[in-house]
């Protein structure tokens, strides 16, 4: 399995307020950031994995609602996290 428990802690400690607290913001959209990047890389090697494709792009509109959420709420955070993970905006 490509995330495992240790992985998933290792994030939300990093990007949330420790690594039982998975209902940050910043947790949420940092494992959300994980798994995209997983799965743009098995879409590279299978192009016709039509359901991992439609995985994809749920992911990518959750993140993004998130993103919008956050940046409604407190801009800091939002831009804080942004430049962490390297996203575009």
């Amino acid at each position: 399995m490509y995330l495992t428990k240790e992985k998933k802690e290792e994030i939300f400690e990093k990007h949330g307020n420790g690594k039982k607290d998975t209902g940050s913001a910043e947790g949420q959209i940092a494992l959300f950031t994980h798994r995209i990047a997983h799965l743009s890389e098995h879409l590279k090697k299978n192009r016709k994995d039509f359901n991992s494709e439609r995985s994809l792009v749920r992911l990518v509109g959750k993140r993004r609602s998130l993103l919008d959420y956050l940046m409604k709420k407190d801009i800091m955070r939002y831009r804080a996290i942004v430049k962490e993970l390297g996203l575009r905006k």
